[in-house]
């Protein structure tokens, strides 16, 4: 066993490694990340998670539901520390497999991987208590200014099979018509949503199409509107990025030329995509939050169509069900954090999605503005007069869990910030 292995084993049983081997993994980490783009390109299956905040046994909890390392392949979209009890163990062991198993964990930046952000809610107090200085939490800080701000998963599947499990709901569609599937920890179908459906509620309620009226997804889900697909392969790229939109960012090109190796700034691009949030509203709005922006439909469907993107799939915000699809479920927000802070009750999930069985997507998904000069030419920045045809979605399966059981956790070594506001 390596020692690389050896302090993965050591961290699963939520013990911290020396600082020395801190110091070597931070180091080995900012190697491998420094590779990699602002936008990290990843091909599906691959199994997408929402924030963390260093929780540790619901980690664990989330690896049993979804799959172990490697054999499942993860993207994690940020907020890995702060708020719980064991933000170290949490950051430290998903750096390990990361380096261990580089092509089968992405983790890009959330807003809580800040220096600012983290000696305000936990991290760096949590890093003195368990180390005696503050050098670890400098390790993992420059780890931070490495990570992405965001990835595309190319090759994702516009069907799903759906689940078989004994204690599955039963299906009331064909089962080739399913784009959306709610399992629980134990991968029973718990419900499900045909594209039929998603196009009979729409001609039956035009209104829905806007996403901010009704609701015809799943129960928990907010997904609304039609998805009408295209000519040739039907699904486009999916963008994963912590927060959201900005103003300044309406292609995913200009995400790359950003200079992503630094503390997050207080205002910008770079900060916009770590702090926004979709909201009821058209075009753009001040965010409460005093970072990033409000941004509504609109400016969502016009990203997607000038990107080639079916959906953005987002985290930031906590969702009582766990995930949340909005504007005719080309935005989703999937939250991983059960019982957020040890007392909010609500329920975590992660997004699976799978690999196009014909195998020849994948060139023909593009990220940029291929084949959109002539409309592009003609269209202002967040134009929204020109009519869109939306991507048909990807098949997707949510798998919905609870907190970890209460005797599988430690005692704690102190109680977490309480109020919560980012």
């Amino acid at each position: 066993m390596s020692d690389l292995d050896k302090a993965i084993a050591q961290l699963r049983a939520c013990r911290p490694i020396p600082e020395a081997q801190v110091r070597e993994l931070c180091h080995k980490a900012r190697e491998l990340l420094i590779e990699e783009g602002n936008v990290v390109t990843v091909t599906a299956p691959v199994t997408i998670c929402g924030d963390i905040h260093g929780q540790f046994h619901d980690l664990m909890e989330l690896f049993r539901v979804g799959g172990d390392p490697p054999d499942t392949n993860y993207l994690f979209m940020g907020d890995f520390v702060d708020r719980g009890f064991y933000s170290l163990e949490s950051f430290l062991l998903l750096l390990c497999l990361k380096v261990r198993y580089p092509d089968r964990m992405t983790l890009i930046r959330g807003n809580h991987e800040s220096r600012q952000i983290t000696t305000v809610y936990g991290f760096y107090d949590e890093c003195l208590r368990k180390y005696g200085s503050a050098n670890v939490w400098r390790y993992c800080c420059d780890v931070f200014d490495y990570l992405a701000l965001g990835a595309i998963v190319l090759g994702a599947s516009n069907n799903l099979t759906p689940s078989d499990n004994p204690g599955s709901s039963p299906l009331n569609c064909d089962p080739d018509d399913v784009e959306i599937e709610v399992c629980n920890a134990d991968g029973e179908r718990i419900s499900h949503f045909s594209r039929q459906d998603r196009e009979r509620s729409q001609s039956l309620n035009p209104q829905a199409s806007s996403g901010l009226n009704g609701n015809t997804g799943p129960p928990g889900s907010g997904a609304s509107g039609s998805s009408n697909g295209s000519m040739g392969n039907p699904t486009g790229a999916i963008l994963c990025v912590h927060g959201g939109l900005s103003p300044l960012v309406d292609s995913i090109d200009k995400i790359r030329f950003l200079d992503r190796k630094q503390e997050v700034p207080h205002e910008g691009p770079m900060c916009d995509l770590l702090w926004s949030d979709p909201d009821d509203i058209e075009g753009w709005g001040l965010s409460p939050r005093g970072a990033g922006f409000l941004f509504g439909a609109d400016i969502v469907k016009i990203f997607n169509h000038r990107n080639d993107l079916s959906l953005i799939a987002r985290a930031h915000q906590l969702v009582m069900e766990g995930f949340k699809e909005m504007f005719d479920a080309s935005i989703v927000t999937v939250w991983s954090a059960p019982n957020y802070c040890y007392r909010c009750g609500n329920v975590a999930a992660v997004l699976e999605l799978f690999e196009d069985g014909g195998g020849d997507g994948i060139l023909a998904r593009s990220n940029g503005d291929i084949d959109r000069k002539r409309v592009m030419d003609a269209m202002k920045p967040w134009d929204n007069d020109i009519p869109i045809v939306p991507r048909s979605g990807p098949g997707r399966r949510y798998r919905v869990f609870q907190a970890a059981p209460q005797d599988s956790r430690g005692m704690p070594a102190k109680k977490p910030v309480a109020d919560y506001f980012l």
